[in-house]
């Protein structure tokens, strides 16, 4: 009779355990954590019997398809694990081995350190290398790197994904900086925002020097009215100057010529105050998404907030916050335009990197973006001279010998009609960096 009793209690215990798991898997993910009071109100337990749920709950456990943790909030806490990730815990050779499967499993996708496994379980470092090798041979586990840190051996479950985190998302590339695809996006992404927030026009080359595009007429010089020789230097009222202009003001034909020769140039230029469609990233984004332009890596929101961000961060864009209307009410946007329009190069980036492929302006660096602010001291060579404290007449380094000075100044087929002959002692110069 006793035998048939146990026999009862072992068919009951497995029929509760069956549907106690089922019913966790039905009311959470694998993530959840189930409490005590959780269990007993699935009601599977008959009668909210406690020493019966933690028969059930043990022998769940025991089959590893219960994992049991601590909730800060409510204590002991249980999540369920799947039948097929169970079987492998099932199968493993000793405790030492389960313990190793065990803690990689809890570190997730972001992997986990061989040291750190050694460390947390206290075990000898080849007990530890001997349950890796044997995991790693069943395809239970797999190394990984981690751009966080390249120089360390991490190992994940061969069945997770490393997170964004661990390969450091889209700009790595088996492990490395992909700068080329980033300054390829940037690229992209700059073209866009100066496209959308600046508009084509046209600019003449006689205004850079003059507002009007017209000659500029010269002051007008007094005259004194019946003037003499000897009274020169006495002070005169202004009714005894004359207003004429001692020189005739130009033709208007000659005007007429001048702005027929003047030449215009295509600029880009700022839109007017008040405008509200500027780029924003979600725009970005769905313009990067549209064009296919980066194969199979998928970018997010996130992802181009960070490009837009190296370009505010660079100089080359800035936000610009409007407001708009929607169904809650006015909400504000930030958009973006490019810095300093007028100075934008027309011509699209990717075009200049066609042109330089082709071997055409190889001479100037291809930069996203206007040209760098300059000013007289940054381009003359004094401004980067690494010897500029011993440059002085006499000495080994002198301003009128200096050969950067005659080819800044475009001076250098001046300097060699007037070259001393040959053999003839000359101060040395200093090269100075590019």
């Amino acid at each position: 009779m006793a035998t048939d009793n146990q026999a009862d209690d072992s068919a009951k215990l497995k029929i509760l355990k069956d549907a106690l798991y089922e019913e966790m898997r039905q009311h959470g993910s694998e993530t959840r954590l189930f409490t005590q009071r959780d269990l007993l109100d699935l009601n599977i337990i008959p009668n909210q019997n406690v020493m019966l749920l933690v028969r059930v709950v043990q022998g769940l456990c025991d089959d590893k398809l219960l994992v049991g943790t601590t909730n800060h909030h409510a204590g002991l806490a249980w999540r369920w694990r799947s039948r097929e990730e169970a079987k492998k815990y099932t199968s493993l050779p000793n405790d030492e081995t389960v313990m190793v499967y065990s803690i990689i499993d809890e570190a997730g996708a972001d992997g986990i350190w061989n040291r750190t496994i050694k460390n947390k379980l206290n075990m000898h470092e080849a007990v530890v290398k001997n349950c890796i090798k044997y995991l790693e041979s069943k395809g239970y586990i797999a190394s990984m790197k981690n751009v966080e840190h390249p120089n360390k051996k991490m190992y994940i479950k061969a069945t997770l994904r490393p997170s964004e985190r661990a390969t450091g998302g889209p700009w790595f590339t088996e492990g490395e900086l992909d700068t080329a695809f980033i300054q390829e996006l940037e690229g992209i992404v700059f073209e866009y925002i100066k496209t959308k927030s600046a508009y084509r026009g046209t600019q003449s080359q006689s205004s850079l020097s003059s507002s009007s595009g017209a000659l500029t007429k010269a002051p007008k010089k007094g005259t004194i009215l019946g003037s003499d020789p000897t009274s020169r230097g006495i002070k005169r009222s202004a009714t005894e100057i004359s207003t004429d202009d001692g020189t005739p003001a130009p033709s208007s034909r000659t005007t007429l010529n001048t702005n027929n020769t003047s030449k215009s140039r295509a600029v880009y230029l700022p839109m007017p105050a008040g405008y509200k469609h500027y780029p924003t990233v979600a725009e970005i984004a769905k313009f990067i998404h549209d064009t296919g332009i980066t194969n199979n890596t998928t970018l997010s929101q996130a992802d181009i907030q960070q490009l837009v961000d190296v370009l505010t961060y660079d100089g080359l864009v800035e936000p610009v916050y409007s407001s708009s209307s929607s169904s809650n009410g006015r909400r504000r946007v930030r958009g973006y335009r490019v810095t300093r329009a007028m100075k934008q190069d027309t011509v699209p980036f990717h075009k200049r990197q066609k042109e330089r492929e082709a071997g055409v302006g190889l001479d100037k660096p291809l930069v996203v973006g206007a040209e760098p602010l300059t000013n007289g001291l940054t381009e003359a060579p004094c401004g980067r001279c690494p010897v500029f404290e011993l440059c002085e007449e006499g000495g080994p380094v002198s301003p009128s010998k200096c050969v950067y000075f005659l080819e800044w100044l475009d001076l250098e087929d001046a300097a060699a009609a007037v070259a001393p002959p040959a053999g003839t002692t000359v101060a040395a110069s200093v090269e100075l960096p590019p």
